[in-house]
Parts: C-alpha cells; structure tokens; sequence
C-alpha cells in the first residue's frame, strides 16, 4: 500500500486530488500485460464489442454508433480495473457519422477561406457536438500537403502549401481542445497522417513515398513541428514508408525528430491496421509478433485496428523480442490521457440535454454559413456576375448538372452516406442541406423561375472483381465506371436553356472518385459532364459554372469561354445557399485557391512552390503555366497594389522584416482582400523553391478607399534545409513578394538583405506563430 493510500483509505489511481503522475504509476503497477496492451488496442466497435472490451481488453473503439457507446460503457464497469474507453471518430469537417450534426465545407473548402480564426471556431462547434455524443477524440486536422492532385484525400487536406497548412491546421487543435482537457467540451485533436504520407507515386495511395530526410524537413515537417509545438496531444501515423521503412517502424521520425527534437509527450496512434500491414501488404515482417516488437519500439502507442496486436505483443515479450518497458511506456501515455480527461471521475457519456442544445444547433449553422460564403473562388467572370436582381423583368434561371441537386456530393467525403459507417446508409437529414437547387429556389426575387434539369450523369460503381474486402477487413471501393453522354439528357437541359436567361451548370465529381482507396489516374470530369457544358455553351446564353468536387478538375479550353467559373470543393451543409447569394450578388466572392489547378494531368506536379533549376519553362506540347495558380481568387471588384515598401532593408536574422503596401479599391462594391507574402532567396547553397508563402493577412477595403497595410515577417523564416538536412538562414539578397496570388504578375518585389551574425541557427529562432 503507498503513502497516498494509507492516508485516503482508496486506491490511488481512483483518487481525483492525487497527482496525475501518481495515478498513472498507480494503476500500472496494478495491470496484468493482458491489460496493458490491451490499452494499446483502438478497435473498430462495428465487430463484435463483447470481443473488444471483454475479451481484448481494448483501451480504445472507433466507430461507435449511437448504439453502441453506452453498451460499451457497461462493458468497462465489468472489467476488473473499470479503466474507461477513449472513443474516437474521423470527424473531419463536423461531426461526421451524427444525423443532424453541422458538416463544414471539407478542409480544402476550409482553406479556401485563409480565416485562420473562422477555422477555429469552426473546430470549436464541432468540439462541442462531439463531446455531446459521447466521444473524446477527432483524427482531425489532416496536415498532408497535396502535391499529386490525382491522389484521392487531397480534399482533406488544406491544400499545397506549408504555411497555410500550419496555420489552419493550428487553429484547428485551439478550436478542438479549448481551454485544456479538463474542459467536458473538450475533444483530442489529432495531426494526421505523420508524415510525408501525401508524397505518393502516381497519386496512388499509400504508396511508397520517395523522399529524403531532407525533403521531409523542408516541406512535409513543417506544420506537423507548429502543431506539436501548439499542443496538438495526438498523432497519426501515415500508412506509407520512407525509402523502405514503413513509417510504424521509422524510429528516427517518431523518436528522434517528433519526441526529441520537437519534445512532443502526446500520444502516438497508428493508421487503420499499419501494423498487421507491415505482415501481410509492405511484407518487411514475418509475422504478427516480429511487426508488434516492431512498432512498439519505434514508439508507437495505440494500435489501430490490429486485433491480432493482443497475442503478438504478449508472445513478442514472452519470446524477448520486445521490452515490456516499451510497452509500460506506451501504457503510460494513454492512462495520461484518460486522467487529463478526467474520465475516471467522468466518461462523458452521450449527453442527450446536451446533443439537442448543440448539435446542428442555429448558432453552428450560422457559423458554417459564414465559412461557406468564404470559402466559395470565383475563378472567371466575363461581368455577367451578379445577376442584377433588380431588373424590372422577371428572370429565368435553369439550375442543371448531376451535382446541381446531390446531397452526397455536396457534403463530400467523411459525412453520414460517404461509406465509412453502416448505421447512416441514407446520410445526414436531407432537410439539414441546402443544395444548389434549394439555394437558387430559396433566394431568388419571388418573381424569378427556377427550372432543373439534371443533363449528365457521372457514373456508376461495380464491385471490385477482388472481392469485397482487403486482408485486414477494410471494404474494397467499388470501381467507378463513366457514364456515357445521353442524348436525351443533352438535348432536355439544352431545351431548358433556351428558354432560360441565365444557366447554372453545377457538375465536378462524386464519393466514389474522392477519398483513401480512391485516388484517380485522370482529373478530366467524367461521364456525360464535359458533353453537356459545352451543349450549353452552344444556346448563347450566359452559362455559370459551379464545380462541386473533391478536388481540381482539369477543364477543357471551351469552358473558359463560360460566363463565370466558380469553385466550391465540397462545400458542406450551407453550400446550396451560400453559392445562390454569391451568384445573386448578396455576398462578396472572397476566397482565394489554396491549391494550384492543371491544364492536364501530364502537367503534374503544378505546385506553385517548384524547385529551381529546369531547362526551359514549358514542355515541347503544353506550357508549364497552370489552369488556376494557388492564391488565386476574384472579387466584384478590382483591388490595385502599389507603393511595397521596406524602410529598413537589411536587418539580422533575429529581427523581424516590416513592410507597407498599399490597396486601392478601384470598383463600387467592397471587398475583403487576401495580402499574400511571399520570399524568394535569391541564390541558396542547395537548391530551393523559387519563392514560399511566409504570412498572409486579410484587409476590407470599401469602394473607392486606399488603405496602407503594414506587414510584419520575421526573418528567422526565411530559411532553407541546408544540405546537411539542418534548417538555416542564410545570410545574402531576398526578395519581398507582395500581391494577390502566387502569380508573377499579381505580385509587387521589393529587395531586401539578411546579414550574417555569427552562430545563428534558424531552428532556435524561428517564429512559428504565421500570419502578421
């Protein structure tokens, strides 16, 4: 008996004033190894409950229908040490797999906004409805950086760029985990999928991926350092390797860089069964205890989705092949997690009250409306948009395409019907979205018609001839296979418009082309979509095409001779209305693309932020210029740049670069601009990108006005990953780049020096804090 509990008469891991630290040795020291690694298993609570909790001892369950968390919960209190579940969902952009929950625009829509502060509050609501459900943790946000666009989770990501990703991605973890664990409305956030996960061959995912440690640190690193260093308590692993190591076992990535480098104490969680992976897929393991020794030692945590883990582990250490300190140590750090969260004293059990105060309450609708309408890029407008509304003669508006009125679409990966779950086969309530049809009937004048039309079809699924599951249970995707054109849908929407004055051609993609397993080998739209635009285009009236999809679409020359262009990845629950009162003139189109879009998927990758270093700037066939650029966005207005000043032009590497621009609005409406910042260094001692976003701050400028915006950068970011892998600044000639869009011709330069001080290191000094 310790002190502790000589002096309470308890068992000091149930006693809430006792130390953190002295519950967790407590408890350790009263568990079997059954039990402890036991509390390394997350496992799937779709299979058999009895199984997990009662049999595997399971610290952890994903997936948990409404059903099955409280049946859960009265399995614990059967247990002998009565340790609590921590539960956990893919909550990706809401509450994904709760009806009726509020579902954001995916996080590329998000991104779109560049509101790093509309992207916590976001999180925050989200917070609050899962913890009402009864869940304590979120594999949420998704740092990856989407390079190959062909890949099929590029719409959960923030898009191409580091620094905005490690900005969204941190405002996120604040929105997620509040004011600190103990807060009931608090939820885990998790940084996912650590790391280099994205850098795929061919878009394929969970490939190899190819790269060097020092690729790694120069861009893939990043915003996973900035979100540890914000407390981000979780990580997820990527399901990849690295020049032949899978990431479950990298060792130097989960222990050198991300525990001793970055000091992150938080908890590792592998990807859905890496570990079994590492037997029966990447075959570097000859069984199921050679890969548990494996990936314990490495430093991982919580095994995902590996029921075999229980056994493997047990005779791993039973056989000497692995440590129980290792597993002691793991152990460790889930308990800690369980006390901070306070759920020996409190579960967080779902909490009806609280579900029908919160959930998709009017307070998180109006948010999502505000983050839709700021995440919609209006990408060309010929002065067609807005429609004047005033007009004295009634107006007729056809809404077609296959996405113009399809929930599913419209909601995007991750959300009720998109296949991860079985306990929403229809989705979310269809009256909890407004898709573009409900927009345009909801907020059209009273004596405007809208007519539909759905003109193309996109495709259909055919069961994998494989069969329907992987080796480790995961179901197989469904092939996608194009529909063809239909003449009869043709020559229909085309009718329509004829009698119409304007056309809103909604199209883009489906579920079944976006997400893990669906990566594409094309970006052209598919089925009929491409047929029925350029038939519209060819009745002379004004088209306005919308893209609902997961990713960039490559899109024919003809569609740039539409009307207007407007993207809106997956633009959740609000979409439909958010996009009728942009088309309708009754918001400012503000957002801006956080990822560049190509002509042709020959041309990738078209990342903005390229190495230096090719001969030439085009191919012999097609230029290297791309469709769309990252940072790119119009406005019903024009807003100039001019007068980019420094006033002090050489400055050290730990003093901050402080810069003026001024803005101009040359139209008659506001508008509410994106300064983008980038830099360029002029000549590195390795090869670099030819300039990198450092900060971005959002300005609104009313009709006519000037404003001068002070912008702040510490030069401590202007660094590189030398060629001994360490990042640096090094001194010599910058360029300041300040404008509207990674385009050259959208940015004004200003020259600027860094000068040499002696023993100075970047990593030391570096402020990861972002934006001015």
């Amino acid at each position: 008996m310790t002190t502790h509990e000589s002096l309470t008469g308890t068992q000091t891991y149930l006693d809430p004033t006792a130390p953190v630290s002295a519950r967790v040795e407590d408890l350790l020291a009263r568990m079997t190894l059954a039990e402890k690694v036991g509390q390394m298993l997350q496992l799937d609570a779709r299979s058999d409950l009895e199984e997990s909790v009662l049999d595997r001892l399971a610290g952890s369950l994903l997936h948990a229908s409404p059903q099955h968390m409280l049946r859960a919960r009265d399995l614990v209190l059967t247990t002998r040490l009565q340790i609590p579940l921590l539960m956990a969902d893919d909550c990706i952009h809401g509450h994904s797999f709760w009806p009726g929950a509020t579902i954001f625009p995916t996080q590329l829509g998000m991104a779109c906004s560049w509101d790093v502060d509309l992207v916590e509050r976001s999180a925050r609501a989200t917070a609050l409805e899962i913890a009402a459900t009864g869940l304590h943790w979120t594999f949420s946000p998704v740092l990856c950086i989407a390079r190959d666009l062909r890949w099929g989770r590029v719409d959960e990501t923030f898009g191409e760029d580091p620094h905005l990703i490690g900005e969204l991605g941190v405002a996120m973890v604040r929105g997620y985990q509040g004011t600190g664990l103990d807060d009931p409305t608090a939820v885990l956030a998790t940084a996912k999928h650590f790391a280099g996960y994205s850098e795929t061959q061919g878009g394929r995912d969970a490939s190899e991926a190819d790269m060097s440690p020092r690729k790694l640190r120069s861009w893939f690193l990043p915003p996973f350092e900035k979100a540890a260093r914000a407390g981000c308590r979780t990580f997820m692993l990527g399901y990849q390797a690295i020049d032949g190591v899978p990431v479950t076992a990298n060792k130097w990535l989960l222990d050198d860089v991300l525990k001793g480098e970055w000091g992150f104490t938080g908890t590792l969680v592998t990807d859905w069964d890496n570990v079994g992976r590492m037997v029966w897929e990447q075959r570097v393991c000859e069984n199921d205890a050679q890969a548990a020794a494996i990936a314990v030692e490495a430093g991982n945590d919580l095994v995902m989705t590996t029921p075999q883990f229980f056994t493997a582990a047990q005779e791993a250490v039973a056989d000497g092949t692995l440590d129980q300190a290792a597993i002691d140590a793991a152990v460790r750090r889930i308990l800690t997690l369980k006390f901070e969260l306070g759920l020996f004293e409190d579960p967080r059990l779902p909490d009806r009250t609280r579900q029908e105060e919160v959930i998709g309450s009017p307070e998180h609708r109006a948010l999502n409306r505000d983050l839709t309408r700021r995440s919609l890029v209006l990408l060309r407008n010929d002065g067609t948009l807005p429609l004047d509304t005033g007009a004295a003669t009634p107006r007729t508006v056809l809404v077609v395409g296959p996405n113009a009125d399809d929930v599913h679409a419209q909601l995007g990966d991750w959300a009720g019907a998109s296949g991860q779950v079985d306990w929403m086969p229809d989705g979310h309530p269809r009256e909890d979205t407004s898709t573009v049809l409900d927009g345009f009937r909801r907020t059209v004048p009273a004596s405007w018609t809208v007519v539909h039309r759905r003109g193309a079809d996109i495709g259909d699924l055919e069961p994998d001839p494989e069969g329907p599951t992987f080796p480790d249970g995961q179901p197989r995707p469904s092939l996608f296979v194009a529909a063809p054109a239909d003449p009869a849908l043709l020559d229909d929407a085309a009718q329509a418009a004829a009698g119409a004055d304007y056309v809103i051609a909604v199209v883009g993609d489906t579920v079944a082309l976006t997400g893990e397993g669906r990566s594409t080998a094309t970006l052209d739209l598919q089925g009929g979509q491409i047929a029925l635009v350029e038939r519209l285009l060819t009745t002379g009236k004004p088209v306005v095409i919308v893209l609902v999809q997961g990713k960039p679409s490559t899109l024919p020359e003809s569609f740039l001779g539409a009307a207007a262009i407007i993207e809106a990845f997956n633009p959740g629950m609000e979409g439909g209305t958010a996009i009728a009162e942009l088309v309708l003139g009754m918001i400012e189109p503000t957002g801006r693309l956080p990822i560049t879009f190509a002509r042709h998927a020959g041309q990738l990758p078209v990342y903005y932020n390229q190495i230096r270093g090719q001969h030439g700037n085009r191919y012999a066939d097609l230029t290297q210029e791309p469709l769309f650029a990252f940072g790119e966005g119009l406005s019903y207005t024009r807003i100039e740049y001019s007068g980019l000043r420094i006033p002090q032009d050489q400055v050290g590497p730990q003093d901050d670069i402080t810069a003026f621009v001024t803005l101009t609005n040359q139209g008659t409406r506001p508008a509410r601009e994106t300064v983008q910042v980038y830099v360029s260094d002029l000549v590195t001692s390795v090869t670099w990108a030819q300039r990198e976003l450092k900060a971005f701050t959002q300005v609104d400028v009313d009709p006519g006005q000037s404003v001068e915006v002070e912008l702040t950068l510490p030069a401590a970011q202007c660094s590189i990953v030398d060629a001994s892998g360490r990042r640096v600044v090094e001194p010599g000639d910058f360029e300041l780049l300040v404008g509207s869009s990674s385009r050259d011709q959208d940015l004004l330069r200003h020259p600027f020096g860094i000068q040499r001080i002696a023993a100075f290191s970047a990593a030391a000094a570096a402020d990861t804090s972002g934006a001015p």
